[in-house]
Parts: C-alpha cells; structure tokens; sequence
C-alpha cells in the first residue's frame, strides 16, 4: 500500500490503478473499511475518494468470490448506484442542448406521449414524477426484462400513475430504461456508447484506470465480476408470492409494482444481465470509477485544471449545470418509498449519517449496500462497491455505506 503523505502530494497516476492509495488524512476511513473484510462470509469491496479533484482513497479487501481475493481491478454489479450515472450523461447532452429538461419527453421520444403522457417533461422525469415506476407486470416473461427494446415500447404505452401529480414514485426499475431511451432518441447514438462517450472519455479514464462504466459488460472482461451473494430475496416467502401479496397491500403496494417483478430476483442472479443494457439496476463498475465521475460533480464539473485544458484537467460538466444538480426538484413524499428523498435531477442527497448531513450533496444509493455521492461542500467524492449485499437479516443493506461515508466526510472536513 502508498500512503500519500498530504493531499498536494498525490499518487502518480500510473499506479492508481495497481496500487493502494491512502491519503494520511483518511487512514481512519480506510481502518474501518478493512476491518469489515475479515473472512470469505463478509465477501468483499473497494472504496476509492477523490478530496478537491485529487485521488486520496483506493483501497480493496475481502473475497470476489470463494475462491479467489477482490484485486484492483474486480468489478461488481452496483444495482441502483448506476443510476447517477446514466443520469450524468443525459446532462451531458443537456449542455449541447441535445436536451431541454423542460421540454415533454415526446419531444425526443414521439411514442412516448401516448396513453396521457404527452406533458410529462425531462425534469419530471428525471425526478421520479413521470408515473412509470412499475415494473411489476410490464413485459412478459420471467427474463424480459432484460429485453430494452420491449421495455421500452411497453413503458411508452402505458398509463401514467396519478399519484404523480401529488409527489414523486421512485422508479425503481424503470428510470435507467426511462434515461437511456431519451438519451439514444435526443443523440442517435446507442446508449453504452454514449456512456463511454460522455462519461469515460471527457474523464480521461483509460488513463486513470478507471474506465469501468459498464451496463452490457464486454464478454473479455467478466471474469473480473465479483460474485453477489448470499441473497436478493430479503423476504420470508418466495418471491413470486412476496410479491403479489405486497401488491395488494396498501402503504407497501409501490414497493411490489417498482422492485418486484415476476422473476426478477433471478434475473438480477443471472448472467444474461451482463447482455443488457438496464441502468436503473445493472451497472457494472470499480468504486475508482464511481469515485472519479462524483470528483468531478463535487468540484464544479472538473478534475484538475479547472479550465479542463492543461495540466492533466479533465472537464465534465460546466459549473453551472453542477449547480442545477443540486436543487432540489421535489420535497414532496414519495408514494413509493414512503418518505421524502429530495429528488435532485436523477440523484438524491448522500444520505450518509452525520451530525450535519451534507445537503447540498448528490448521489445514488444502491440495492445490497454499494453507493457514490459528491460533496461540493468540501470537494469530496466517495465511492464503496461491495458483492455482499447486507447481512443475514436483510439484503437491503447493513449500513456500511453511511458509516464509511460518514467517516469520509468527516475526514474531508478536518482536512
């Protein structure tokens, strides 16, 4: 492992992506990660941070799988985490004006507007308000899902929900599908490519080693993929009847419609999802990749020379729209996760626990435990990918991203 011994004197950058990197600062951060991967039933992860465009954390630990240690360069399916992601490259596009975020999803996407959805806008959409949150009962079939095709038509053709006229419905499933096919209409180019195109490239991220922002994984590089265990069902029951019996409960029903289709949890086990291209659930990624994209966000849309001209700058967003990220679109409750995210435009705030939360703060949390924010507080970025979702009492999560996101913080604050 380096240690860097300030943060003016960073890592060089070939080998960032073959050697620990542990700012002084952040020694506390990095303890306490290393302490969660004792033996091969905690599974394993990385965290990775940037502190003011600056690499200060990338460290790895634990078990890909039973048989073989997390490396550098192991890669896990992330779930929700990637929904920043495909949201950062429809903001991409914004900037060209290859979209409006006021403008009626119609616009882009003329198929869209049928079954009443025709005023729907970009912002309403990227805030979960578009009314598409189920999944449940969309496309036929236990892997069709994974079709992007028939998803979309399927969510062009149907109804909007009502309550999204009263708050907002987190799309669970469905908003990766939702951005990507908004994207492709608005740019003519298919989304993965746009992803490489408007995230790894503006970001220098072959050179960094950080170029793993992977929905439809490249066949050659799979073996890197950490296995997921022990579960995706965090229900007693099956989960064919947990879900049709959730579906007919009032307060829960949202939760079964957005997260629970039929066959769902063997879809997200199987293989055939690394074909896909799903960003509301599927991204593959590095925390390095993760932490690299936030260092951006949180530190007015570049990393290094702020120009992004010179000196190593790489330049991802303008100031400005970094700016619009952070407002919050809606206060409202959601209907579907039953309290209230503050909706950014694709991202919620970091949620991490600490005496004071960073509101200002954008990122995604996803499904097992991983998760990514940027705060421009501080000009930190953080970033923890893990193959152990939760524990045994729950998949959903055992807390391990707000602890160590709250460690970083902290860390970010005394630096």
């Amino acid at each position: 492992m380096n240690t860097v011994a300030s943060g003016d004197e960073p890592m060089p950058k070939a080998a960032l992506n073959t050697e620990m990197v542990v700012d002084q600062r952040f020694l506390p951060v990095a303890d306490l990660f290393f302490r969660m991967f004792d033996k091969p039933g905690q599974g394993g992860g990385a965290i990775a941070a940037y502190l003011h465009g600056e690499p200060v954390l990338d460290v790895w630990a634990g078990w890909a799988d039973k048989q073989r240690r997390w490396a550098s360069d192991t890669i896990v399916l992330s779930f929700s985490t990637g929904k920043g992601v495909a949201s950062t490259v429809l903001h991409r596009l914004a900037e060209r004006d290859l979209v409006s975020y006021d403008a009626p999803v119609e616009q882009y996407w003329p198929e869209f507007g049928a079954a009443g959805k025709g005023s729907i806008t970009v912002r309403e959409l990227m805030s979960h308000r578009a009314g598409l949150h189920k999944a449940r009962g969309l496309v036929p079939g236990r892997f069709g899902l994974l079709d992007s095709e028939k998803v979309a038509a399927a969510l062009a053709a149907s109804p909007p929900d009502p309550r999204r006229l009263t708050g907002p419905g987190y799309h669970a499933v469905t908003y990766g599908n939702l951005v990507a096919e908004v994207a492709a209409r608005a740019s003519g180019v298919p989304f993965q490519d746009l992803v490489r195109q408007e995230i790894a490239e503006p970001l220098g991220a072959e050179e960094f080693g950080a170029a793993e922002f992977w929905y439809r994984v490249p066949p050659e590089q799979r073996h890197r993929i950490a296995r997921v265990f022990p579960k995706v069902n965090f229900l007693p029951a099956p989960w064919a009847t947990a879900g049709a019996v959730m579906s007919r409960m009032p307060g829960i029903k949202g939760l079964a419609e957005a997260g629970m289709a039929e066959g769902f949890d063997e879809v997200m086990r199987s293989p055939r999802a690394h074909d896909a291209v799903m960003p509301g659930w599927n991204g593959v990624f590095t925390a390095r990749s993760l932490a690299r994209m936030y260092g951006a966000l949180a530190n007015g849309g570049a990393l290094g020379d702020a120009s992004g001209t010179g000196n190593g700058g790489h330049r991802l967003l303008k100031e400005e729209t970094v700016e619009q990220l952070l407002e919050v679109q809606t206060r409202r409750r959601d209907y579907v996760l039953g309290f209230r995210p503050n909706w950014r435009l694709g991202y919620h705030p970091a949620w991490v626990a600490v005496r004071q939360q960073p509101l200002r703060s954008i990122g995604h949390y996803g499904f097992g435990g991983s998760g990514a924010f940027a705060d421009p507080e501080t000009g930190l970025s953080f970033a923890f990918v893990t193959n152990r979702m939760g524990n045994a009492y729950t998949t959903i999560s055992d807390g391990r991203f707000p602890r160590l996101g709250a460690a970083a913080v902290t860390a970010a604050r005394r630096a």
